[in-house]
């Protein structure tokens, strides 16, 4: 055996269990050392190790103590857990004190094999594991607020467990990159990382599309065919808007991540499958779970470690990055795209319901109605925001021959009223007259500007979009 071999130690009071242990871990070219007892295995904690096995129950103690203590004390040794068969509640009280991972008895041997070299790659390739995270960092958790830095630093320690991860925060702020990056910065960086929105698939066919299926297993199925679990393989499988999944369905996927097995719908066996589950929902799970719509215990299963992401109003000093990043994404090589005077004080002053994502659709937005790129606070249009130019309101639209004459130029188109012999064939066309002298005035007090001229109609910009190509409203000169 090489010296440079790695080196596990393996903790159980069962002379069987431990032997066959051994064995395994011998015939994938490790070095091990074997402990009877929590004192024995105190006793060789002197020496350096890769991983640290242990069984939950032994002699003197409980083997969460030494999880406890290795984690504490050697925050580059890896603990799984050996855990007695059905003992779901001991794996995530492990999981949740730091262990790495964990093993249910009877121990599959495969399963062992995978977890193990999980393991090992945390410490044997540091660079590999570590060199993403650099420029993933850049790219996906931008900012240097003192939340977005802690919420980073938390992130890189989840990265080194294999303990389920549950991501809350509303809409917008940021989930999917979190999951991204916890992928990327862990062991399983190399492997499938499958995003999953669990509200966006319908429920008759969520075991189809999670588990896969035989060909010929109902009607249509043409070939054999893999799931999301499959897919993710030696990966991670992201569970985005978990909160929306059916009870049924919820029953199903229980079973899924506690044995880490699943069948294909037409299959007779279970197959293996080796899958880190990183869950995430805007809604509170808790409260989901009070009221009755989300099992408890799946909850408990998902929810071993809690990341919550902050809103953009709690880290407005990150605006002026984000909106950097933003722009340089927007703009070209030849097109630069810029801020105006008070644009960021803008939208500091805004409270961004719908987070990064709104800050990216209402900069998309303002770039297209931008003067040679420069982007101006009118530019903006943030809902609320009171308009100068918009101060006075619409008159309520009546009909043209009880209507007083316009007093002003920018409400000046002016309609005739109808002749009644003529009112049936001719109504379609007077009422599109009077939407587009309604569409003019709002436009000129805008100064064309459309997002402006739809707040004041109380439309949105592709509805007023759409009226404007249906009634031939151009802009001036064009």
């Amino acid at each position: 055996m090489s010296a440079r071999s790695p080196r596990v130690l393996v903790v159980d009071d069962e002379a069987d269990l431990r032997e066959l242990l051994e064995l395994t871990l011998l015939k994938m070219g490790l070095d091990v050392d074997s402990a009877a007892t929590l004192a024995e295995a105190r006793a060789l904690l002197t020496t350096e190790y890769q991983l640290v096995l242990t069984d939950m129950r032994l002699p003197d103690g409980l083997g969460l103590e030494l999880v406890r203590e290795v984690t504490a004390a050697y925050k580059n040794t890896p603990v799984a857990v050996v855990t007695a068969f059905g003992s779901a509640d001991n794996a995530v009280v492990a999981l949740k004190a730091g262990a790495f991972d964990y093993i249910s008895k009877p121990v599959a041997l495969d399963q062992l094999r995978v977890m193990v070299q999980s393991a090992l790659r945390l410490n044997a390739e540091p660079a590999a594991v570590q060199a993403p995270s650099a420029a993933t960092t850049v790219s996906r958790l931008r900012g240097e607020s003192a939340v977005i830095q802690a919420l980073r630093a938390q992130i890189a320690r989840l990265a080194r467990s294999m303990a389920p991860v549950y991501i809350h925060g509303e809409s917008g702020s940021g989930k999917e990159l979190a999951a991204r990056e916890i992928h990327a910065q862990s062991s399983r960086a190399g492997k499938p990382f499958i995003a999953v929105n669990c509200g966006a698939i319908p429920e008759a066919l969520m075991e189809a599309e999670f588990f896969g299926y035989r060909k010929g297993a109902f009607t249509g199925a043409a070939d054999d065919r893999e799931g999301f679990f499959q897919a993710a393989n030696g990966g991670t499988l992201m569970l985005d808007e978990v909160a929306d999944l059916p009870l049924a369905m919820q029953v199903k996927l229980l079973r899924a991540i506690q044995e880490r097995r699943v069948r294909k719908i037409g299959a007779t066996a279970e197959e293996p499958v080796d899958v880190r589950i990183i869950s995430a929902t805007h809604k509170n799970l808790a409260q989901c779970v009070e009221q009755g719509s989300f099992r408890q215990d799946l909850f408990y299963r998902l929810n071993v470690i809690e990341l919550t992401l902050p809103p953009l109003r709690e880290r407005l000093d990150d605006l002026g990055l984000l909106t950097s990043a933003i722009l340089e994404r927007l703009g070209t090589f030849e097109h630069k795209v810029a801020l105006g005077p008070g644009v960021l004080d803008a939208l500091r002053g805004y409270s961004f319901p719908g987070n990064v994502r709104e800050l990216e659709n209402i900069l998309e937005r303002a770039l297209a109605f931008a003067n040679d790129g420069v982007i101006q606070v009118d530019d903006l249009s943030l809902k609320g925001a009171r308009m100068a130019e918009a101060a006075a309101p619409l008159p309520t639209p009546t009909p043209a021959w009880t209507a007083a004459a316009p007093a002003s130029a920018a409400a000046s188109v002016a309609v005739p009223p109808p002749n009644p012999d003529t009112l049936p064939s001719s109504l379609p066309e007077y009422l599109n007259q009077v939407e587009r002298d309604i569409i003019l005035r709002a436009l000129a007090q805008t100064q064309f500007n459309r997002t402006q001229a739809a707040q004041l109609l109380g439309i949105s910009f592709r509805q007023l979009r759409y009226q404007m190509q249906k009634l031939n409203i151009q802009e001036p000169d064009t």
